[in-house]
């Protein structure tokens, strides 16, 4: 049973390694799995694969909502030259030497706007590739840098992010997108600092080696078609994602400035509803770009609807990794697994990171792992008096660890988009998404343990 789960594991990463399919080989190990424990394959395949509790499509139509707005707006910001214009005006003002800097600094700001992490990709990476010319930067460095601004700190720490990670366990704790807030932001800012120190050393290390950008034939057409001339003013660039940034803060700075506003109707509401409330914020901000944006007039639906098709992809690889998550969890391996993990004799919190880090290291998916751990896992924690608001951060940052080994879509999806193997980049990026990330969330842990015992 143990075996094989951790052969369908392997066979995932492998797979993953050699370039197949993640919907594919999502499928070949969850068939893996149904075999090597004795399930019914009917079960397996059309009731705990598709429609459970952790089914693909449960996953999908529940949270189909969020990632069509964040691809939306995605899309409009990079089809109107806002995210181009933005990055530019940081090339002036910083150079473009400090290209990585620029990365990591436009990228956080548009995950942390909203924006589903692989449309930030691609709203990112043409102008990107002007960036790694000028400075003459590997490509490498590039990826991880994209990873660390909008895969890490924004995805599970920042306290407010309307990232996936962060609603999963909003809905399901019944917290707010705040939760643990200061906790939070000493995990983010460390993920952040180090993350930094390592994009430095490894700019510098390369420069040594005299490694520098190569172009591929993709990005040589990519950079000829990105012009600087056509693009919106700065100022008017920033407003549709200080529209978006202002709407989703909104409820939670109205509590804050007057606790009893929590009887207004329009703060009930939106703290009510942590997945239809970003959502909300995210199409005010698309339809906010039609406005200001001449390129976006005559084409608005248009562009929504190649936002819709940019979020089926990143949503339905999610989706299908959770399934085959979804059948993991009804084997009798899983049962045991458990026990085991109860069984030991942890502290809370340690408990919740080694039971979160190793769901999503099987599944290969943050959002994956935190939705089996919160749904088939978590609840003797609170039982046992734990506070949900620091159950809520510690386990969105531990889901955001041991996911990223290779087989996880998003490693997948980034090198896939940027034309790089995993023998090229994944070196990087497993220090950015993985050892680092890792660091945080025990510090955290530390410090909470500190304060509280």
């Amino acid at each position: 049973m143990y075996l094989g789960i951790i052969l369908a594991v392997g066979l995932f990463i492998f797979l993953a390694m050699r370039g197949i399919s993640i919907f594919l080989a999502a499928l070949i190990c969850t068939m893996v799995v149904v075999v090597t424990n004795g399930m019914v394959l009917e079960q397996a395949l059309l009731e705990y694969f598709p429609f459970g509790p952790l089914g693909a499509f449960t996953f999908a139509g529940k949270f189909f909502l969020l990632f069509m707005a964040g691809a939306m707006f995605g899309r409009v910001t990079g089809d109107s030259g806002a995210a181009s214009s933005l990055a530019t005006v940081l090339i002036r003002q910083l150079g473009a030497h400090r290209a990585l800097w620029i990365t990591v600094m436009a990228t956080t700001l548009l995950t942390y706007g909203g924006v589903v992490v692989f449309v930030v990709i691609f709203a990112m990476y043409p102008l990107g590739l002007k960036l790694l010319q000028e400075a003459n930067i590997p490509k490498r460095l590039f990826v991880a840098a994209l990873a660390l601004g909008s895969g890490t700190y924004t995805l599970t720490a920042l306290p407010g992010t309307p990232s996936l990670q962060n609603v999963i366990a909003s809905v399901s704790l019944k917290t707010d997108l705040f939760a643990a807030g200061f906790y939070g932001l000493f995990g983010g800012m460390i993920m952040f600092v180090l993350g930094m120190v390592y994009l430095d050393y490894a700019r510098k290390k390369a420069e040594e080696n005299g490694e520098g950008f190569v172009a591929s034939a993709r990005d040589k057409v990519i950079m000829e078609n990105v012009s600087s001339e056509s693009l919106p003013p700065w100022q008017l660039s920033l407003l549709p994602l200080l529209l978006v940034i202002s709407i989703i803060v909104f409820p939670r700075l109205a509590l804050l400035m007057d606790p009893a506003m929590v009887s207004n109707d329009l703060v009930a509401y939106a703290v009510s509803q942590p997945l239809l409330w970003p959502s909300i914020a995210l199409v005010c901000g698309v339809l906010v770009s039609g406005l200001l944006f001449p390129a976006l007039r005559q084409k608005l639906l248009s562009t929504m609807g190649k936002g819709v098709d940019d979020a089926v992809i990143p949503l339905m690889a999610t989706a299908v990794v959770i399934g085959f998550g979804g059948v993991v969890t009804q084997t009798t391996g899983f049962a045991d697994f458990k026990l085991w993990i109860n069984a030991f004799d942890l502290p809370p919190l340690a408990s919740v990171f080694v039971s979160v880090s190793m769901v999503s290291a099987i599944v290969g998916s943050s959002s994956g792992g935190l939705q089996i751990f919160l749904t088939t896992m978590a609840q003797p924690y609170l039982d046992q008096g734990m506070d949900p608001e620091i159950l809520h951060r510690v386990a969105a940052m531990a889901s955001g660890g041991f996911d990223s080994l290779p087989h996880c879509g998003a490693v997948v999806a980034i090198l896939s988009i940027t034309g790089l193997t995993h023998k090229q980049g994944y070196k990087d990026l497993g220090i950015i998404t993985v050892v680092i990330p890792v660091f945080a969330t025990l510090a955290t842990i530390g410090l909470y343990l500190a304060f509280n015992g």
